[in-house]
């Protein structure tokens, strides 16, 4: 029995590798970005009807949901050093997710505090940091 559950354990393992090993699509990336969209709407209607759990749920689809967002795997296997570097740019990406995941956290104490013009900052901060990826690596 005991041989049998380290075989598991290890086809689960091998499973699990080569799943992420497949890596992350444009399709990934745009599913991602509808969940935060998504996200930022709930959160908006959460402050528009004063609902501290409809800004806890937008809040937490939206840190989950961040920690996703990365390069594609054909900006990854690029063999255009340029190209490759100025979509890759994996610092700034996570300077943003870092950013994001601690203002929606405020925001949600903020809102759960009964500041709900702090919260609204901290959602205008958020959205800033979304438009900064846009703008930055996104070329928009």
């Amino acid at each position: 029995m005991e041989r049998f559950l380290r075989h598991i354990t290890m086809l689960t393992a091998a499973t699990t590798v080569l799943v992420m090993a497949e890596g992350y699509t444009q399709a990934d990336r745009i599913a991602d970005m509808q969940k935060m969209a998504q996200a930022m709407q709930d959160i908006q209607s959460g402050f528009f009807y004063n609902n501290v759990d409809i800004v806890k749920a937008g809040t937490k689809v939206l840190k989950n949901t961040i920690v996703n967002v990365r390069p594609i795997d054909s900006e990854v296997n690029n063999k255009d050093i340029y190209e490759k570097w100025l979509n890759n740019d994996l610092k700034m990406t996570h300077k943003i997710q870092k950013k994001i995941k601690k203002k929606a956290t405020v925001l949600e104490e903020r809102f759960a505090d009964g500041d709900a013009i702090q919260a609204l900052q901290e959602y205008s901060r958020i959205a800033q940091q979304c438009m900064k990826c846009h703008v930055r690596l996104r070329k928009w």
